[in-house]
C-alpha cells in the first residue's frame, strides 16, 4: 500500500473509531442521546467499510447504504456477506432518528442502541482484522 493510500485508509478508520467511541460513551456511560448514538453507530460502520474499499483502490461511493458498501467489499472478501443483517439494521439509522418528521418515530430505546452498537463494532472489528495493522488508528 503506497503512502497516500495508507494515509487515506487511516483517515477513514480514525473517523470510524471516533464515531464508535462517541456512540459507546453515549450509550454505556451516559445512557442518553440515543438518537445521536445510533446515528454514530451507522457512521462508524459506513466509514470502516469505506476504509476497506479505499484499501482496495476503489473509489468511495457517496452513500449511507451499508448493504451497498458490504456488497462492494464482498467482491474482495466474501466474508463481508456475513454482515448483511447488520447492514439492514444500521442503514436506516443514518436518517431514521436524525431529523424530525411529521410522523416522527419514537426515539430509539436503549436496547435498539445496544444492538446498533454491537453491529457497528462487528463491522469495524472485522475491517480492522483484514487490513494491515499499520493502517489502524492509534
Amino acid at each position: 500500500m503506497d503512502a497516500e493510500l495508507y494515509s487515506t485508509v487511516q483517515a477513514w478508520l480514525t473517523r470510524a473509531k471516533s464515531d464508535l467511541s462517541l456512540a459507546t460513551h453515549s450509550i454505556e456511560e451516559i445512557g442518553d442521546w440515543l438518537d445521536s448514538a445510533v446515528y454514530h453507530c451507522q457512521q462508524a460502520a459506513e466509514k470502516a467499510l469505506k476504509a476497506f474499499l479505499v484499501s482496495q483502490n476503489e473509489s468511495v461511493p457517496k452513500t449511507h447504504d451499508i448493504r451497498r458498501l458490504i456488497e462492494s467489499a464482498r467482491v474482495y472478501r466474501d466474508e463481508f456477506g456475513g454482515f448483511l443483517a447488520d447492514a439492514d439494521l444500521l442503514t436506516p439509522l443514518a436518517t431514521e432518528f436524525r431529523y424530525p418528521m411529521d410522523d416522527e418515530a419514537p426515539m430509539p430505546t436503549l436496547n435498539q442502541a445496544n444492538e446498533a452498537l454491537a453491529a457497528a463494532r462487528r463491522i469495524y472489528d472485522f475491517v480492522l482484522s483484514v487490513l494491515p495493522t499499520e493502517t489502524h488508528p492509534v
